[in-house]
């Protein structure tokens, strides 16, 4: 993947990043213009793709896991980067907060810009498709991030023209009720199925991305017709598929935009800092890679509760998971010539550099691809490896769980197809296929499928204050005593109100805006 490190400047040319004074970065006078730019669809699809990638940064970094995965209880940590997850104490303050809010509104603001300079440019040209092409893509990464905005902070601001906005130095806008904000998004991706491609250049996405997309949202929005509808058009399109090898699909970057990708973000290692994808360096055992890329921190590990959560047939488990004895022979360090070992029988220093007991005796493996070599890209904490947002695999059970409901059960054939697709590929044959469809076996299917993949959190949210209550004081948060796994150091976690249910605003810019304080209000 290539098209996503055009240097191409954008132009009217001022990118917004935030609501905030602060944030906003001012236009170069040698940049080119609205009259010199955007000619052409290489130009503009120079521009759309730095939509892909280092934008989504400061949410990709470490926000990604805090938010969607230490909050839903998926995984532990005791990093302070981390840790106000672990039990609801996040402030306005928090950093993993403020990196969220910049990173989505940075999204938003880079797409809406785009979005109105094509629209500006489409007048000087006799064939404006291929800025239409470019306003699709942008509307349906602006469509993401408000997405993520409204499930991360609940009500927030919608900004259509961030460049008047920074030019006013009027910053007071005010925050919309999240129905109305998952509206806006549904209308940008509705825009964007209307106008993508149905094919495109692999990692660009297509109209049958923004129809995933908009499944997603409508099931967030209990709109179960309209997600089973869209949910069923990409499934009936016949583009996607099941990649046949989970583990290599999260391991192995020579899986990149696979036919099961509907979206994914998409690093290069060798651009380093915010280019090239972060995770292993965060995730990964100090054994592994501590001595080619001084990293390999250990700092965010699989939670006792999901350990325990796997059907015991789940080779999901063992593909997204470093357990003891996990070994991986083209893993190759000065400690392991001979292939990578996963050994927790750690006991004195003297055993670090072959042997590792993280709290809860386990790595995460997704999006590991190890210490480098054998034609696998590592460029110290950066790799190649995509970031997935919405894979054929969710399709499949948005579907079934869109034809369940509101009901407690169902056993539509269509439903039960899609959902033990899923399963198939997770080792289950035939004769463990469900027959009937619950809430509660959904949930499971889901969070099993897609851990470590940031999403758990939006779907316990999703289920209303009282059942996410339900499901998080169940949870075991802690970790395994130093002495041994018959000893557990608990840590549980409540909700104590609906608010838990959200990140809140960051406070500088509460300061700058006093509007944010204040209760939401309709947009439509």
């Amino acid at each position: 993947m290539k098209f996503i490190y055009s240097t191409v400047l954008l132009s009217a040319l001022t990118v917004v990043t935030s609501c905030k004074k602060d944030f906003l970065e001012k236009p170069s006078r040698n940049e080119p213009t609205l009259e010199t730019y955007y000619e052409n669809a290489e130009q503009v699809r120079g521009a759309t793709g730095l939509l892909y990638n280092s934008i989504w940064y400061e949410y990709q970094d470490k926000a990604f896991h805090a938010i969607g995965e230490v909050l839903s209880g998926n995984m532990y940590t005791g990093d302070p980067k981390y840790n106000t997850y672990l039990n609801f104490s996040i402030s306005g303050t928090d950093e993993q907060v403020t990196r969220s809010w910049y990173a989505f509104y940075k999204i938003a603001g880079n797409a809406t810009v785009l979005i109105n300079t094509f629209e500006q440019k489409k007048a000087q040209v006799s064939d404006p498709s291929y800025l239409n092409q470019g306003i699709a893509e942008a509307r349906f990464m602006r469509g993401v991030a408000y997405f993520y905005l409204a499930r991360v902070f609940g009500d927030v601001p919608i900004i259509t023209d961030p460049v008047d906005l920074a030019q006013s130095g009027q910053f007071n806008v005010p925050r919309y009720i999240q129905s109305d904000v998952i509206k806006f998004a549904i209308e940008d991706l509705q825009f964007a199925e209307a106008n993508l491609k149905a094919n495109d250049d692999p990692g660009r996405v297509t109209q049958f991305s923004a129809k995933g997309m908009m499944a997603k949202a409508y099931l967030y929005l209990k709109d179960y017709a309209n997600a089973k509808a869209k949910a069923g058009e990409v499934i009936s399109s016949g583009k996607y598929s099941l990649y046949p090898d989970y583990q290599k699909m999260f391991t192995d970057p020579s899986a990149n935009n696979n036919p099961e990708v509907l979206f994914a973000l998409q690093w290069l290692a060798s651009g380093g800092y915010s280019i090239g994808n972060p995770i292993q360096a965060y995730v990964a055992p100090s054994t592994l890679l501590l001595p080619t890329t001084g990293a390999g921190w250990s700092a965010i590990i699989p939670s006792i509760d999901l350990l325990n959560s796997y059907e015991f047939n789940d080779k999901r488990k063992q593909w997204s998971i470093m357990e003891h004895g996990f070994k991986k022979e083209n893993w190759v360090n000065v400690n392991f010539p001979n292939g990578f070992t996963y050994d927790t029988t750690y006991v004195t220093n003297a055993d670090e550099k072959l042997k590792i007991k993280t709290g809860t005796r386990s790595n995460a493996l997704k999006y590991v691809v190890g210490p480098g070599g054998n034609g696998v890209n590592v460029n110290g904490t950066s790799t190649d490896m995509n970031t997935y947002i919405l894979r054929y695999a969710d399709i499949l059970l948005i579907y079934a769980e869109a034809t369940l409901g509101t009901a407690a059960s169902t056993s539509d054939a269509s439903a039960l197809e899609a959902f033990n697709q899923v399963r198939h590929r997770a080792g289950f044959g035939v004769s463990a296929d469900k027959t009937v469809l619950t809430p509660e076996l959904i949930l499971h299917e889901r969070r099993v499928e897609f851990a470590f993949e940031g999403d758990y959190w939006f779907d316990i949210q999703r289920q209303g204050f009282a059942k996410a209550k339900q499901i998080v004081d169940q949870q075991e948060r802690g970790i395994y005593s130093s002495a041994g796994k018959h000893r557990i150091e608990s840590v549980k976690a409540t909700l104590t109100s609906e608010a838990n249910l959200f990140i809140p605003i960051p406070t500088t810019e509460i300061l700058t805006n006093p509007e944010l304080g204040k209760p939401a209000i309709p947009y439509y």
